[in-house]
């Protein structure tokens, strides 16, 4: 089913607020529980996405890919954590930096069974708007998970990288993290990033599928 623009825009927007809002939550909550309140001071442990969206980064690259048809990007306001403020900050950032992809992990799941139920009941208005939300929903919670998890600094992957290595590797890591988001926005232009990442969704898109029951 072709989609038009305005189409593609309704069917994402309300995953996309979901996605980044509650892997951004889950940030917060983990740091909070080990000991780190800079997130919960700050207000950014909510649900309420307002407090998550970045104009650009949420709302108008995201857009722009979507519309050029290309690897879907986008990025929210980052939830503050002070690691030296962990009860152990080597170690308790591995769950830290792990919260927001295993959020995104679980929501893809939930996206999975919202397309089961649709396909539980008689066709009608609704089945069909809810099993695009729930392919949109899949897509870009497997997007984020796999993105985030690459081993770069600053992202998710990079900070569970630095805390699984070595001290002396992790530092060497870490002195990367000025650099990250121009590798990472070099590699998306290139078209290497798309390359890279696709199987990887695809193969978490089709594992979810396959828990319920469908063809991911």
């Amino acid at each position: 089913m072709e989609l038009t623009l305005i189409q593609k825009i309704a069917v994402f927007a309300l995953p996309v607020i979901f996605a980044i809002t509650l892997h951004e939550a889950a940030h917060g909550y983990v740091a909070r529980y080990f000991g780190d309140m800079t997130a919960a001071a700050a207000g950014r442990i909510t649900l309420n996405p307002l407090k998550h969206i970045d104009p650009v980064g949420t709302i108008l690259v995201p857009a722009i890919t979507l519309m050029l048809g290309g690897f879907l990007f986008g990025w929210a306001k980052p939830v503050p954590v002070n690691f030296a403020a962990l009860r152990h900050p080597k170690k308790d950032m591995l769950w830290v930096a792990a919260a927001g992809p295993g959020a995104n992990l679980l929501m893809a799941i939930f996206w999975g069974f919202v397309i089961f139920l649709s396909q539980l009941v008689p066709p009608n208005f609704f089945t069909t708007p809810l099993v695009l939300m729930g392919q949109a929903g899949i897509f870009i919670n497997a997007v984020l998970m796999v993105l985030n998890l690459i081993p770069l600094p600053p992202l998710d992957g990079g900070r569970i990288a630095v805390s699984l290595l070595p001290r002396a590797q992790a530092i060497m890591l870490s002195r990367i993290e000025p650099y990250g988001f121009f590798i990472l926005l070099g590699l998306l232009i290139t078209g290497l990033l798309g390359r890279l990442l696709l199987p990887l969704v695809y193969s978490v898109i089709s594992v979810v599928g396959a828990i319920f029951g469908f063809q991911g």
